[in-house]
């Protein structure tokens, strides 16, 4: 991986890499009979988002999740004073060279999850999957609405990158190489942190590129639901100046969104509006793909796994 040197000169290399961006879609037309399984027995779960569909889809990836080596993870190290102020390292097998970092945020309607405890399929199973493509994975556990609402979520996100950008040389990470990825109410702290005001010039000396699976990015048009109301509050007249959509316009950071097919369509709607933002203010380009016969959870569970389609294009994304 090429080096980029931190600050403004960051921002600048940062904008010549957004012309190697592809517009892509996720298809698995090719799969094999066992992938053929895995979808209808998705499709079978049916696609009504709800706790039950969480519970089957983590118990229909689990038993094929990677595990990690734990001699090479570093547990619940504090990025912060609260105590869910943690997040988790996984150190790749061998060598000297400074590594790519890729960070993962968590999702849980914004009140709720976790990075994964040990022996946990999920998320231990990013970290895993970074660390066996020769990256240090980081996952993170952040402060949750009621008792922490917006821009809570964020300024964890800032605060984790900024202990990175400080310790992870230590472990072998390159601090100039980092890529933040989240799923869901995690992918909406992520496009918080570079796209709005507040933080996005902060995010262009920290990252290489971020990463957003299923997120929302523009509040005052998302459907309401008491989730969103526990974080962005219950006033609809804070809702535009919490939003992120309209941030991308001015985004440097090289970036990736994914929806997966049977997402809920609020979810997907977002998701084309970022693309779309993002995409007419940076020459037409913009990393995309849609998960072929996955629901809103699943695309995040599959990673690392046999039956990984998704991994793979990430990989390409932070290698291009």
């Amino acid at each position: 991986m090429e080096r980029r040197p931190p600050g403004r000169q960051g921002t600048e290399q940062n904008k010549a890499r957004l012309k190697l961006i592809k517009v892509c879609r996720l298809r698995p037309a090719a799969c094999g009979s066992d992938m053929t399984t895995i979808l209808d027995r998705i499709a079978e779960i049916g696609f009504e988002f709800s706790p039950a569909l969480v519970q089957k889809s983590i118990a229909l990836f689990a038993p094929t999740a990677p595990s990690p080596n734990e001699k090479r993870v570093l547990r619940d190290c504090a990025y912060g004073p609260d105590a869910r102020h943690r997040l988790d390292i996984f150190l790749p097998e061998g060598g000297n060279e400074k590594r790519g970092v890729v960070v993962f945020v968590h999702g849980g309607g914004f009140i709720g999850g976790d990075k994964g405890a040990p022996g946990a399929p999920f998320y231990n199973n990013i970290g895993a999957w970074a660390a066996a493509n020769g990256m240090i994975g980081v996952t993170m556990t952040y402060r949750l609405a009621p008792d922490h609402p917006w821009p809570a979520g964020a300024e964890d996100v800032a605060a984790a990158i900024d202990w990175l950008h400080a310790h992870v040389a230590e472990h072998g990470g390159d601090p100039d190489m980092v890529y933040l990825m989240g799923q869901s109410a995690g992918a909406a702290h992520v496009a918080a942190y570079v796209a709005h005001d507040a933080w996005r010039e902060h995010a262009e000396r920290r990252l290489a590129g971020a990463i957003m699976l299923s997120g929302l990015y523009d509040i005052a048009r998302a459907e309401r639901n008491a989730f969103q109301a526990a974080y962005y509050g219950e006033d609809d007249g804070d809702y535009a100046s919490r939003s992120s959509l309209e941030g991308f316009a001015k985004v440097s950071v090289p970036c990736f969104f994914t929806m997966a097919e049977h997402d809920p369509a609020d979810f997907q709607r977002q998701a084309e509006w970022a693309r779309g933002v993002y995409a007419r203010n940076h020459g037409g380009s913009c990393g995309f793909a849609v998960c072929k016969g996955h629901n809103h959870i699943t695309p995040v569970l599959q990673i690392g796994g046999p039956h990984d389609e998704l991994g793979p294009v990430l990989l390409n994304f932070i290698n291009r």
